[in-house]
């Protein structure tokens, strides 16, 4: 394609072609089968959708003119970072009518502060960019999830993401100090103020935070940075079961809540797969065990208290038989290999065959209660499913994820998945949960709202969306069940 040549595509106006091509010119353009087709499949390849091209802006303005272009045309927009979504929340519908815009041009980090403890980062930037910017500045970015090196800043806070640190600094949004956005009808939101009281009104940047590219694009954002820890200390424990990892949780939690950075449940089964399943994967204890626990513990001071504090609840949980067994790591590289041990899961039980992910929470204190009666449950529906779940018990959620029985059809184990979820669901539902903790809803979760969050909830959600995308351009289909016409 010539820059002299506007690009075509059946599903859009020569027009809006027109104007597009000259806008981005080729290189800011991807129609051709090949380039577009790993735009339209999700990360789990549960959706295969279809789009009319794919639009890679490079700054701000050139994504304002694509918004107000597509809806002075009425095309949906389908936001993507770095694709990474678990429930469809980036692939567009299999109209072929939208447009795909990819924000991984936008990759710049404008600025780190740090007497502020702030960083401005574009929304193409990885999370791993932002987190190894932040750490060769002196800080600490503390969000971390498990797609870090492939996910993108702006998603990461359009869905609001959490991982492993948030038992104690909090979900993405409270990383949001301030964002820049570009809304539905192509103005700029510029709320990229850096401000720790600035109480004129509603907090837009809350809203968009979570709201999975619906009611705009983020463009860039000012994230709250930490000091980066001087000490710092990981183990991984063998456990009898949840109940046994909720009480080395509250032995930490009460000798200094403020010193736990991560606290991962994992299950036997999940580790076994990781252990079979992933090269160089090895459990460093004596014998497996029915579950594990990966605590870390970190502070800014230099001096060995963290290990003391490991050392001496460790030692106490092993004398009273709450820990089976437990080893330390004594080095970055073995402080790596505990962490894979725990990162690994999820490409684990991908190997391991077709699976269905329940990213769910309850209260911490129902974690137990969660595993125990959602496991007789799986296991009552489908004799021989694999029951893996693994997360972050520090903050009650946990991702309930069922694994295909050995040598089961894995699409008619996955078209039993609504009934699956369903299952699990009404348990979380029982335990006072949310069917969403940190992934979303997308596509893959639309059916759940209106008995989850039906009525006043819902409606106020629908007027929010109505008044500031009255099109519905901006990722429709995602969050908001079909309404009958």
């Amino acid at each position: 394609m010539s820059d002299s040549s506007p690009f075509t595509a059946p599903s859009l106006a020569p027009a809006l072609a027109r104007a597009l091509h000259d806008l981005l010119g080729p290189s800011g353009i991807l129609t051709d089968a090949g380039d577009v087709a790993p735009f339209t499949t999700d990360w789990r390849s549960l959706y295969q959708g279809q789009c009319a091209a794919v639009l890679r802006p490079a700054d701000t303005a050139q994504l304002a003119a694509i918004v107000s272009l597509c809806g002075q045309h009425a095309v949906p927009i389908v936001p993507q970072g770095g694709n990474t979504s678990m429930v469809g929340g980036a692939t567009p519908d299999a109209s072929g009518r939208a447009v795909v815009v990819c924000l991984s041009r936008m990759n710049r980090i404008r600025e780190i502060d740090p007497h502020d403890l702030t960083m401005v980062v574009e929304a193409g930037v990885t999370l791993k960019a932002a987190q190894d910017a932040a750490r060769e500045a002196g800080m600490m970015l503390p969000l971390s999830i498990s797609s870090e090196g492939s996910a993108q800043i702006g998603g990461v806070i359009a869905t609001n993401a959490g991982g492993n640190n948030t038992v104690r600094y909090g979900n993405a949004r409270e990383l949001l100090v301030g964002l820049e956005a570009v809304m539905p009808d192509g103005q700029v939101f510029n709320g990229l103020r850096r401000l720790r009281k600035d109480n004129t009104g509603y907090a837009l940047r809350q809203l968009l935070a979570g709201s999975e590219g619906t009611l705009g694009i983020l463009s860039t954002v000012i994230l709250q940075l930490q000091p980066q820890p001087r000490s710092r200390e990981i183990a991984l424990c063998a456990v009898a079961d949840a109940q046994a990892a909720l009480a080395l949780f509250g032995a930490f939690r009460a000798q200094d809540p403020a010193a736990i950075q991560a606290f991962e449940y994992m299950s036997g089964t999940g580790m076994a797969m990781v252990t079979d399943l992933i090269e160089g994967a090895t459990l460093p204890l004596a014998e497996p065990a029915p579950a594990y626990v990966l605590v870390e513990l970190a502070s800014a001071r230099a001096d060995d208290t963290i290990r003391t504090l490991m050392e001496s609840v460790l030692g106490d949980a092993l004398e009273s038989g709450t820990v089976l067994d437990a080893v330390m790591a004594e080095s970055e590289s073995q402080s790596a290999a505990l962490w894979r041990l725990r990162e690994e899961h999820a490409e684990a039980q991908r190997r391991a065959g077709a699976s269905v992910k329940n990213d769910v929470s309850v209260p911490v204190s129902r974690v137990p209660a969660l595993i125990e009666r959602a496991t007789v449950a799986c296991e009552a529906l489908i004799p021989g499913i694999r029951v893996a779940p693994f997360g972050h018990l520090g903050d009650g959620n946990i991702h309930f994820n069922l694994v295909q029985p050995e040598g089961m059809d894995p699409v008619a184990f996955l078209a039993r998945d609504h009934e699956i979820m369903d299952s699990v669901c009404a348990i979380v539902r029982d335990l006072d949960g949310s069917f969403s903790a940190e992934h979303g809803v997308g596509q893959l979760k639309t059916y759940m709202m209106p008995e989850w969050r039906g009525g006043a909830e819902l409606e106020t959600m629908r007027r929010i969306k109505q008044a500031l995308d009255p099109r519905n351009i901006m990722n429709p289909g995602k969050i908001f069940p079909a309404q009958p016409t």
